[in-house]
């Protein structure tokens, strides 16, 4: 029997014995289904991270230059890091700032940024935690902040010290609701700071809200009050494109430790943090969030292979005249063995295709109900056929070997 005269011949039984089909395509469809929705919002969830929440937390062809590492074994080379040794590293000086900035190429963009939670204050509003900001012009550009009302500071107020302020829209609603915050006054940590722009609205990250930002320049009050020993927290660089990143890495590494001094078997006593190595664990995680879940799936997969084979077995049993027939007419042991498992793989990988659709739309309702972003990988849903196909291969094997090992007259002389 032809391969396409199998597929038809598994179809006909679907439409015949529609309960029986159903039951026996139900293992299948449950478990990849939850395989395709797991993976779908795993994606999901490891997209969003690297291409959105990385661009708006570090930004997009970003490295950082700082005291600490971030990540352990970082760039910096600073393998075993060792916490005694990371508190005697020098501070991130406006001098070590200098000498990066000197060696990079005029093409690289760059910004410093000191970053805390303080308290604010407004008339009329109870006091609350803000994230304050200590920064240049260029941070605008780099975290991709559109000013949505009034405007950003300028590299002249960033020169004069001026004390205003770019604040989310999160802190404008709660200091000063209902009214216009343009040119009104915000104290952090008691310090006066006129507002004179207000960032679009950013969102949430997993709960983390984005919009209670208080920007500054670095050269105003908010430095000392972000960082009162008047050193630095990071030097962004940005570079125009991701080939150029690891170049840029390579002449800040460089030229920061000769400034240092440093021999070329000692460490560097400072951090440079890349984007993908700020977000390794992120991807660590996936990795470990797709492994177990798909234990459900597996286990689905499992219970509807031994349905398959069940319900195999029964077939043959059904239509052992036919195998009779069939044998006494010629066919040959792999063409009854091939007949079976072609059905056994029809009937697995249908399901299969019906679990995909189903699901999308479960990965889909989990996006629209919860925080949980979701993304259909293409490698799932052919890793889903494949894995149907191999299902239904796998528990029609035994019913079809015993169909293909049925002798011919006893067959024939079956009721």
């Amino acid at each position: 029997m032809r391969t396409l005269d199998a597929i038809r011949l598994a179809l006909a039984q679907l439409r015949v014995q529609k309960l029986k089909s159903a039951f026996t395509l139900l293992g299948v469809t449950i478990g990849v289904m939850f395989l395709i929705a797991v993976v779908s919002i795993v994606e999901g969830m490891g997209k969003y991270v690297e291409e959105d929440f990385a661009s708006r937390l570090i930004g997009t062809n970003t490295f950082t230059v700082r005291r600490f590492d971030n990540v352990a074994g970082g760039p910096g080379g600073n393998r075993g890091f060792d916490s005694r040794e990371a508190q005697r590293r020098p501070l991130l000086r406006m001098t070590d700032i200098d000498a990066v900035r000197g060696a990079l190429p005029a093409s690289m963009t760059s910004t410093i940024s000191s970053e805390t939670f303080k308290y604010a204050s407004a008339p009329g509003a109870r006091p609350r935690q803000v994230q304050a900001v200590a920064t240049d012009a260029n941070y605008f550009a780099i975290k991709k902040f559109a000013v949505d009302q009034g405007r950003a500071f300028t590299d002249q107020e960033v020169r004069a010290g001026a004390p205003v302020l770019v604040i989310g829209v999160e802190v404008a609603e709660h200091f000063f609701p209902g009214l216009n915050p343009i040119n009104r006054v915000l104290r952090v940590s008691g310090v006066p700071f006129t507002v004179i722009g207000v960032v679009e609205k950013q969102g949430s990250v997993f709960g983390f809200s984005l919009d209670r930002l208080a920007i500054a320049p670095y050269t105003s009050p908010m430095q000392r009050i972000i960082r009162p020993l008047r050193d630095f927290s990071t030097l962004i660089v940005q570079a125009p494109t991701q080939a150029e990143l690891a170049e840029g890495i390579e002449l800040a590494r460089g030229a920061l430790r000769a400034f240092r001094g440093l021999r070329a078997a000692e460490p560097d006593n400072f951090g440079i943090v890349t984007q993908d190595a700020a977000f390794g664990f992120i991807k660590q995680l996936k990795g470990r969030l797709v492994l177990f879940g798909t234990a459900l799936p597996a286990i689905s997969l499992v219970v509807g292979a031994m349905v398959i084979m069940n319900i195999m077995l029964v077939a043959v049993s059904e239509r052992t005249r036919e195998i009779g027939v069939r044998k006494a007419l010629g066919a040959k042991r792999k063409d009854i063995l091939s007949q079976f498992l072609v059905e056994a793989a029809t009937l697995s990988t249908i399901g299969a295709a019906i679990g995909i659709g189903l699901g999308i739309g479960l990965a889909e309702l989990v996006a629209a109900l919860t925080p949980l972003p979701a993304a259909v990988a293409p490698w799932s849903i052919v890793a889903a056929l494949v894995t149907g196909a191999g299902v239904g291969i796998g528990a029609g094997l035994y019913p079809a070997s015993r169909a293909s090992q049925l002798d011919p007259i006893a067959a024939l002389r079956a009721d």
